[in-house]
């Protein structure tokens, strides 16, 4: 085995194991709101500032959406040709409320992404404290959720066909032009 000091990121043969990897990215990002809630009272929207904004706005444009489709359109489908009739109330439940909190989180991006549009540009250091926290407290929550219930589900319900053929529309999604 070789070592290295950086972590291996899962290739998109591993759909799960993908998805599970985005959160980390996800909590990066959420940390580097932090930090730029915080860096932005004494440093402005100096030359840091304004690439954190960028990066973040970059990420949550771009990952998470990719993010939020291979579940709803790739994986739900999936997990709803696998579950057993007693399974589906179970399922149904979990999936509507991970659409709905998806919904909320969008919106939630876009108050917040109009803000960074103006730190990333370097005209405004305004940067809502309590927004970034709900937001970051959505995202913590919301991924936990996934994490701990929806994959390990995924997992035991999804046969190797059905990984590979969420591979290949996660590789597909990644393709296509935005």
């Amino acid at each position: 085995m070789t070592e290295s000091l950086l972590p291996l990121a899962p290739g998109l043969d591993q759909p799960l194991e993908v998805l599970t990897a985005c959160h980390g990215r996800m909590m990066s990002q959420l940390q580097t709101l932090d930090r730029l809630v915080r860096w932005l009272p004494e440093h402005g929207a100096d030359a840091d500032a304004c690439r954190a904004a960028a990066n973040v706005i970059r990420y949550f444009d771009s990952a998470a959406v990719n993010h939020h489709q291979d579940e709803e359109d790739s994986l739900f489908p999936l997990l709803f040709e696998r579950v057993s009739t007693a399974g589906r109330p179970r399922l149904r439940n979990l999936i509507e409320w991970i659409r709905r909190d998806h919904a909320e989180m969008t919106a939630a991006w876009l108050r917040l992404r109009a803000q960074l549009e103006g730190v990333a540009a370097g005209t405004s250091a305004e940067l809502d404290a309590d927004e970034v926290a709900n937001f970051a407290s959505r995202y913590h929550s919301h991924i936990d959720r996934e994490d701990n219930e929806l994959f390990p589900y995924a997992a035991q319900l999804l046969t190797p066909a059905d990984l590979a053929g969420l591979s290949e529309q996660m590789v597909a999604r990644r393709r296509l032009p935005r």
